[in-house]
């Protein structure tokens, strides 16, 4: 018998950054190693993983990294983990780790130890397995995945919604599901995000008659942003393009790469003429496909709408073609966008997050999983805590016991012991990491406070130049400010503000002295032109003192 623990070290009361570790008897299984996209309360930052720290402690113990499949809030924050555990195993079908490799720094991809999979073969670890099942979702090659235990079967469903449509790498294995939910589930770990939302999500998540209706109705170009990886969408795009005169141009390397392999391995079916390329941007029968490479959504359109973009400028005629549902977190930016788009006089089509909706399991595709697998525990992941929260009343509705169902947090362990719940409050610490571009550190508070600071109050620099061997002033002190004041309009204030300065350097300079204690001159200018700025203007610029020798 076993001792089994499972916890997130992300994907808990949030969307994206799901990280689940099942620990069997010390074994450490973790599934799906994604991000999240920041929103705009922390200034610059593009994308947020989970700490690593849980995991870098217990190395020796992890048996591998099972990703579900090839979306960002799954499997995006790889190429960070690889960083810091270069050894570990990472398990995927052959589209997930293609666009894993494809993330990877050339360096990283010599040394990462990744392992194709496929569903319905089973992986063999010891006294325990993991079993991946197809299951349906916007990508092909998505998988749940099965760990055996001695206790019992522990199932994560992954992303999944239930649509008979959807075939060949895109089809659920039902069939399979059935099987494990046969054999007996220990733990059903389901996700939650549209757990709010009645009725099955299919027929919602197909919108090629809307697709169709933009198309027939847009005069001139149409600029249409999809989301990375979502190939169901893009498949409808170039179906409904084929049966068009318009040309399709593919922005961006990325994304071209990412199509161009997909049609090559059979993922897309896309005729190739239907692809054009840049000269056919200004061409009025053009659809210009654009996506974000690991921004903040709709980074890119933001960047074309703003005028930054050196290929795209648009048009009044043009028409901007949001593919996908808005979801939590973006409706904001979305509006502002959409707004900006009007500006222009360009016209701005967006799907209905009410009419249409991603592939995700809604509450009938959520009934029909955790009919299939009757669990003992029922474990809702992935979503904000309000959608854990209608998970778990669906689950309680069929008859899960009120104390079987699992309601956590990030960090908070739920404990079984000989198949038994033994009610642990054990808390794992976890946190954020705030990713800003390649850096691939941790930006961390203090610089997100500096930027605050000087996005609100703006920054004032004063320099001084000192004789060497006197230490009396020989130049300045000089003032320059960024997002303070109106300079032209302030001179009297900025001679003030150079008199205070001046006075405050000689007063902590000792008479004679040989030698300057520039953090003294620099706290002593900070705290008198501070208290000076605040009496005449009720704002806290930044001080920065720059003090020379000549």
């Amino acid at each position: 018998m076993s001792k089994i623990k499972i916890f997130a070290l992300g994907g808990l009361n949030e969307n994206g950054k799901n990280m689940y570790v099942v620990n069997v008897d010390e074994e450490l299984f973790i599934l799906d190693a994604g991000i999240k996209y920041d929103n705009d309360l922390n200034l610059g930052i593009d994308y947020i993983i989970p700490s690593f720290d849980y995991l870098v402690k217990n190395r020796k113990n992890i048996k591998g990294v099972f990703l579900t499949h090839g979306h960002d809030g799954n499997m995006g924050a790889i190429p960070d983990l690889l960083e810091q555990l270069p050894e570990i195993p990472v398990y995927g079908t052959k589209l997930t780790l293609e666009i894993v490799r494809s993330d990877l720094n050339p360096k990283t991809l010599k040394t990462a130890k990744l392992i194709e999979i496929k569903p319905h073969v089973k992986l063999d670890f010891g006294k325990n397995s993991i079993f991946p099942i197809s299951v349906t979702h916007s990508i092909p090659d998505a998988v749940g995945y099965v760990l055996y235990t001695e206790d019992g079967a522990i199932v994560y469903t992954g992303d999944f919604t239930f649509d008979s449509t959807m075939m060949g790498r895109y089809h659920t294995d039902i069939g399979k599901l059935a099987y494990v939910g046969k054999q007996g589930v220990l733990c059903l770990l389901c996700e939650s995000f549209y757990a709010d939302k009645k009725g099955h999500t299919s027929p919602q998540n197909r919108v090629s008659s809307f697709i169709k209706n933009v198309f027939n109705k847009a005069n001139d170009r149409v600029i249409a942003t999809v989301f990375p990886a979502h190939f169901y969408r893009i498949q409808e795009i170039f179906d409904e393009v084929s049966k068009t005169h318009r040309k399709i141009v593919i922005m961006g390397k990325p994304l071209q790469d990412l199509i161009h392999h997909a049609i090559e391995e059979g993922y897309l079916k896309i005729e190739k003429d239907k692809i054009g390329s840049l000269s056919d941007l200004e061409q009025k029968n053009s659809v210009i496909l654009i996506s974000d490479e690991k921004e903040k959504p709709l980074a890119n359109l933001d960047r074309i709408v703003k005028g930054f973009d050196k290929y795209i400028t648009i048009r009044e005629k043009d028409t901007i073609f949001i593919t996908e549902p808005s979801y939590p977190g973006i409706e904001k930016r979305l509006a502002y966008i959409m707004d900006e788009i009007a500006m222009l006089g360009a016209d701005a089509v967006s799907l209905s997050s009410k009419k249409h909706l991603l592939h995700h399991a809604s509450e009938e595709d959520l009934m029909l999983m955790i009919h299939l697998m009757n669990p003992k525990y029922f474990f809702p992941v992935k979503g904000e805590y309000r959608n854990q929260y209608a998970n778990a009343e669906i689950a309680e509705s069929l008859g899960i016991p009120k104390e079987n169902i699992i309601l956590k947090l990030n960090g908070d362990v739920f404990e079984m012991e000989n198949g038994e719940n033994t009610n642990s409050t054990e808390h794992i610490d976890v946190d954020e990491v705030l990713i800003d571009g390649d850096h691939g550190e941790d930006i961390g508070e203090l610089v997100l406070k500096d930027r605050e600071m000087l996005g609100e109050n703006g920054i004032v620099i004063i320099s001084c130049t000192l004789d060497k061997n006197t230490k009396a002033i020989l130049a300045g002190p000089e003032i320059l400010t960024r997002g303070f004041i109106y300079v032209r309009e302030s001179q009297e204030f900025l001679e003030e503000t150079k008199v205070l300065a001046k006075k405050a350097i000689a007063n902590s300079i000792e008479e004679n002295a040989k030698r300057v204690d520039y953090a003294k001159i620099k706290n002593d200018v900070r705290d008198v032109l501070g208290k000076f700025f605040y009496q005449e203007t009720e704002t806290k610029p930044m001080v920065i003192t720059v003090i020379q020798e000549v």
